[in-house]
């Protein structure tokens, strides 16, 4: 989440754990809850990340493949939404097609997951939608990945810790596996790129820099990062955040 600090007063989030037999799958689960009543909407923006959500508001219960572009949400009134955020080469079982048919699209939940799932979980406090989703999701999850699914995450894993990794390149010389294969499986489990996998693991690692409250020097951030230099780094990162790096680090309150 993008200014995190502002959002905190002005909604509630958790995020429960998903039962252990389903965390190969699952990252966890998420819930946002606000009351905005007598105060104007609030809009919160998010940096993509590769990983298909489902989520379950009144009105609006969906399967969100992953967004490649900026993404945001306007929150009003008083609400709630409960999601599922899958491990990104974590739904491709659960769709039981390529992950990437679905990229940037929102799937009516019924469209993949049946009738009746929506309003169980639109009718359950917190806790009891944790334990209709565990075990809804229980009896549709496979035993364990399959091998392709456990390549796909470990890879998108080291593309997200190490800063050094700047190009495909780097990542199939890692695993040990061709480019155009590497981006097959990206294109069946992942459902974006291992490229774009990449721009976006910088782009949330300088977020978190440039919002962590100490100085940052902009120029060689952007050489750490593996941009070209600092005016590349701004450009990525003002057309995903809305907002120049140095406008974003002076709105962090």
């Amino acid at each position: 989440m993008l200014n995190p600090g502002q959002g905190r007063r002005k909604f509630q989030f958790s995020s429960p754990a998903a039962h252990e037999a389903l965390r190969p799958f699952v990252e966890h689960y998420w819930i946002v809850s606000w009351d905005l009543r007598g105060q104007d909407p609030y809009e919160q923006k998010v940096l993509p990340y590769p990983a298909v959500n489902v989520t379950f508001k009144p009105g609006r219960c969906r399967v969100a493949g992953v967004v490649t572009g900026p993404f945001h949400e306007v929150l009003e009134g008083a609400g709630r939404v409960f999601g599922v955020r899958f491990r990104p080469a974590g739904f491709r079982p659960f769709l039981g097609a390529p992950v990437a048919t679905v990229t940037g699209r929102y799937l009516p939940v019924e469209d993949v997951f049946g009738d009746g799932l929506a309003e169980r979980i639109l009718a359950a406090d917190d806790a009891d939608a944790v334990r209709e989703m565990d075990a809804f999701l229980r009896t549709r999850a496979p035993d364990r990945p399959t091998p392709a699914a456990e390549l796909a995450e470990a890879v998108v894993a080291q593309a997200g810790k190490d800063t050094r990794i700047t190009r495909v390149d780097d990542l199939a010389r890692e695993f040990a596996i061709g480019v155009r294969q590497l981006q097959r499986v990206f294109s069946d489990h992942v459902g974006v790129s291992p490229k774009w996998v990449i721009r976006r693991a910088r782009l949330h690692e300088a977020s978190d820099r440039i919002s962590a409250g100490t100085p940052v020097d902009l120029g060689e951030l952007a050489a750490e990062l593996g941009y070209s230099d600092q005016a590349h780094l701004t450009r990525d990162f003002t057309a995903m955040v809305g907002v120049p790096p140095a406008s974003y680090r002076k709105a962090q309150v």
